[in-house]
């Protein structure tokens, strides 16, 4: 039976994600903080904010404003996140 976590983003006690997601170490600090739902959440958001701001991940950096993103997602830099990232249509037009 998987590790009980208490989830950063919903503040639930749920199963621990059976394997990171990713790989590394930001795929292991998912696994320890974030369930299932939660990831299945961001799977959706992802796929909108790589549209939105039309990421291209021939370059190096587009895979690093992702992974800010998603932190900000799941709150894993201690934020609430949500009131703190921005719209994905506001940041594109910044460019």
């Amino acid at each position: 039976m998987a590790d009980t976590i208490t989830c950063s983003r919903c503040a639930q006690q749920k199963p621990q994600l059976p394997k990171p997601p990713a790989p590394g170490a930001v795929g292991r600090e998912v696994q320890e903080h974030v369930c299932a739902d939660c990831w299945g959440e961001w799977q959706n958001m992802e796929v909108m904010v790589i549209n939105e701001l039309r990421l291209n991940f021939m370059d190096p950096n587009a895979q690093a404003t992702l992974d800010e993103h998603m932190r900000k997602f799941f709150f894993l830099d201690g934020g609430r996140g949500d009131e703190d990232m921005p719209v994905p249509d506001e940041e594109a037009r910044k460019s």
